[in-house]
């Protein structure tokens, strides 16, 4: 098999298998072996392929990371309603003691602390965070 089609052969299968990740990162690495094929059909030397192919996998990947769709997923879990079921869902708070009180939820007792910009009174809150047992909230 000539090097060009052993480049393309290896760029095909990390295709193949970016589609089972989903984070595009192997794709970047698979445009790399890519050019790695084009230039071996050019006629360069295998050094400077695989040079080529590790130059263009590191940048693509570079600026993948840098884009948008690098950057999906870095929200804070404690606040990710796809990390925590729990975000946006109701309590009722009986009362107030400095900012923090004591509520049934799911069948235990939970800490419940005010978020920013809430007011302490009596009623329905919308939970915004949650930090191990303790739940914070904010005006609906």
């Amino acid at each position: 098999m000539a090097d060009w089609m052993g480049w393309l052969v290896a760029a095909g299968l990390l295709v193949i298998l970016e589609l089972f990740t989903g984070t595009f990162y192997l794709l970047m690495i698979a445009i790399g072996l890519a050019l790695g094929g084009i230039v071996a059909l050019a006629g360069a030397g295998l050094s400077v392929q695989a040079i080529v192919a590790g130059i263009a996998g590191v940048l693509a990947t570079g600026l993948l990371h840098r884009s948008r769709f690098g950057r999906q997923g870095r929200q804070d879990a404690s606040r990710d309603r796809n990390v925590n079921l729990d975000i946006g869902q109701r309590v009722t708070v009986p009362a107030w003691d400095n900012g923090r009180a004591r509520v049934m939820y799911r069948g235990a007792l939970w800490d419940v602390e005010l978020g920013k910009g809430a007011t302490p009174h009596a009623g329905d809150f919308r939970i915004v965070e949650v930090h191990g047992s303790r739940l914070v909230v904010a005006d609906h």
